[in-house]
């Protein structure tokens, strides 16, 4: 097997390290078997979310018959589901390429007006 001789990308994996710590990736950006499982659970993660928010709406809309517990735990939840998605956006987010700076020529020529 061989071994990627330089790290270019670091990704934030859908699972704490020890101690709760933010697990990171450092990779070549290919699709490796540990990239692979982290886009894995990151799917699950967000069908998760669908699934309580699936059940939150009603819940909420019910609330004379909701009790306090209920409440607690939908909102815990809903919190964890939240917790979740964010960190993929942010893992996703650090992995789009910032935009190519366009050159002096070009942005002159984006910014005039076309007739």
């Amino acid at each position: 097997m061989t071994y990627p001789t330089s790290f270019t990308h670091a990704r934030l994996l859908p699972w704490s390290g020890p101690e709760g710590k933010p697990a990171v990736l450092l990779t070549d950006n290919t699709a490796s078997p540990l990239a692979l499982l982290a886009d894995a659970m990151e799917e699950q993660q967000i069908e998760t979310a669908a699934v309580i928010v699936g059940l939150a709406k009603p819940m909420i809309e019910d609330t004379a018959s909701l009790t306090t517990t209920e409440l607690r735990w939908i909102v815990r939840r809903l919190i964890e589901s939240l917790t979740d998605v964010l960190n993929i956006c942010e893992s996703r987010g650090e992995r789009i390429p910032d935009y190519d700076e366009p050159d002096a020529d070009t942005a002159a020529e984006a910014s005039e007006p076309r007739s």
